[in-house]
């Protein structure tokens, strides 16, 4: 040991204690806006079925078909490799991971939609759907067939068709309810959403349903589309995304980009309308800035480029979906949105290879940083999270098994969490 320091100072300690009184707002307000991640599972994309289109087989039948694509236009792993450009020692566990995924969880988030994708209709027909949603929704929870998370998409909060989507919600919600109650999965999607203002009206709706039913303050949360220019700057130059979180009053989970009616809205012509134009990023990049921290995530937007018909279209085609998704996940976008059975090879294949080529740097990085161990990268707390996030989203999504990511990194399942949670404390690393 050397010789022992002296330490002087030369501030009083009332001066720490004036400065820690004079943020003290700062310091509940930094709590309240930017909570951090939930923890929560989330989905790798969302599916919307129109509401008189929706079955008790859907999900099962989307499933079906998507295996009977592969069968047709790409039969084993290298062929399925082959299409999209999968490196040859991961097409083999891509490839298995995707048809187990597809015959036990093909869809993991589903929105029944009662807005672009259904229209308009008579009141009593609409009233008819959303109860007979909110009975299938209930009853697939109940036999164990459902998705993770199952919903609808109601209409938005304009003024022509506000009261149509107040009802529909309320018919829905109503239904459950009588059902047997909420179930955990329960998403509510608000489109074209322009105003803050709308958002707090929502948040208003959700209250008085509370309220009549008795349920906890804050039971029901709720999704933002953003599909208008307007949402993303105002008119008086502010980003109104960030205003709309706020507005939600912590009811917020996701921010759902809206290809096609943004594209539109920006003057996009059609044969360029994708959510890989410059004028999707720029929003995407507001949306993802503006949720930073707030535990609201950001979902991509999809292509309405469809895997149908002869093989070479449909190689084409998922050449396509296979791109904007592996390029959406670089970019942490790491949900979308699928709308036909054929896209959903191609999403779990693009996800399961991101995550796949990945695992071995990600783990060994992780362990580095455990370790103290160094290498040739030089890792910060904030690596770490974002490393045990990676692998705690590839295990969520099927993309990674629990048991090789404790090889790799000798950590356990709740290691990861205290690692990418960011209010953890202090950390206790366990073995596995």
């Amino acid at each position: 040991m050397g010789q022992q320091e002296k330490v002087a100072t030369s501030l009083a300690g009332t001066v720490s204690e004036e400065i820690s009184a004079s943020l003290t707002a700062v310091d509940a307000e930094l709590a309240r806006r930017y909570p951090g991640d939930p923890g929560t599972r989330q989905p790798v994309h969302t599916v919307y079925v129109p509401g008189d289109v929706f079955e008790p087989g859907t999900l099962r039948s989307w499933g079906d078909q998507a295996l009977a694509a592969l069968d047709e236009h790409a039969p084993d792993a290298a062929s399925f490799a082959a299409v999209l450009g999968i490196p040859e020692e991961l097409a083999g566990p891509v490839h298995d991971r995707v048809r187990a995924k597809l015959e036990r969880e093909p869809v993991e988030d589903l929105r029944i939609d009662f807005e672009d994708g259904y229209g308009p209709r008579p009141d009593a027909e609409e009233d008819a759907a959303a109860a007979r949603a909110a009975r299938l929704v209930s009853e697939a929870y109940a036999s164990g067939t459902a998705a993770p998370y199952m919903g609808i998409r109601m209409k938005c909060m304009e003024a022509g068709v506000r009261d149509r989507g107040i009802r529909t919600t309320d018919v829905f919600l109503t239904g459950l309810m009588e059902a047997g109650g909420l179930p955990d999965g329960l998403v509510l999607t608000l489109p074209k959403v322009t105003y803050p203002e709308q958002v707090a009206a929502f948040v208003r709706l959700l209250e008085a349903f509370e309220k009549a039913h008795g349920l906890d303050a804050g039971r029901l949360g709720f999704e933002i589309q953003i599909e208008t220019s307007q949402s993303i700057l105002a008119a008086d130059g502010t980003a109104a995304v960030a205003r709309m979180i706020d507005a939600a009053e912590g009811r917020a989970t996701g921010l759902h980009y809206g290809t096609f009616d943004y594209s539109a809205c920006v003057g996009v012509s059609a044969a360029y309308q994708a959510s890989d134009h410059p004028a999707a990023d720029h929003a995407k990049a507001v949306m993802q800035v503006a949720a930073a921290g707030t535990g609201v995530r950001v979902s991509d937007g999809s292509t309405n480029v469809l895997p149908v018909g002869p093989t070479d279209r449909v190689h084409e085609a998922w050449r396509l979906h296979y791109g904007l998704t592996r390029r959406a996940l670089a970019r942490a976008y790491y949900q979308g949105w699928d709308m036909h059975p054929g896209h959903l090879p191609t999403r779990y294949a693009a996800v399961y290879a991101f995550y796949r080529e990945g695992l071995e740097p990600a783990a060994a990085r992780l362990a580095a940083y455990v370790a103290k161990a160094g290498g040739d990268v030089m890792d910060e707390p904030a690596t770490a999270k974002a490393l045990s996030g990676y692998l705690l989203r590839g295990i969520d999504c099927g993309a990674l098994d629990t048991a090789e990511v404790a090889r790799l990194t000798g950590l356990t399942r709740a290691d990861l969490d205290a690692f990418a949670s960011p209010r953890r404390g202090d950390l206790t690393v366990t073995a596995p």
